[in-house]
């Protein structure tokens, strides 16, 4: 029988690879889906906002957002009253390519969603929320550790 972390990292690898194939076909490069997905959500953030959301590195975040910004996805702004953050929000062609991501989210989720009833997909989501929670940074770092 496979074990749990084996089936949860095949079952991202997966999901990831199929994800990327489409967006790179969009001109999309790693991390970018999930920046978008947040944003189209929050509408705008701070850098670290974004980082912590989708569980990527402050730094990482810096070179992905700098790259959608060259690709015109993404505008970056100072608030008034806070010259320290900068604060990234979607351009109508990062909308856009939000749009077209979500799209690809709402497939991928239908198709694996077609594996299970709706009170598995209900019992797997809330399972998943357990285990995320129980993972998150500082539980598995400090876990692990021991």
């Amino acid at each position: 029988m496979e074990s749990l972390h084996y089936l949860l990292m095949k079952t991202n690898s997966i999901v990831s690879r199929g994800i990327m194939r489409e967006a790179s076909q969009m001109g999309l490069t790693s991390g970018q889906p999930k920046i978008l997905e947040f944003l189209r959500e929050a509408q705008e953030a701070d850098q670290k906002t974004i980082a912590e959301h989708c569980e990527i590195e402050q730094a990482t975040a810096g070179s992905i957002l700098m790259r959608m910004e060259e690709a015109e996805l993404i505008h970056r702004r100072q608030r008034k009253g806070n010259r320290r953050s900068l604060y990234v929000s979607l351009t109508e062609k990062g909308m856009q390519a939000a749009e077209n991501m979500q799209a690809v989210f709402d497939k991928t989720d239908e198709l694996a969603a077609s594996a299970l009833t709706a009170e598995e997909l209900e019992q797997l989501k809330q399972s998943l929320k357990k285990i995320s929670l129980v993972l998150s940074d500082n539980n598995y770092e400090r876990k692990t550790a021991k």
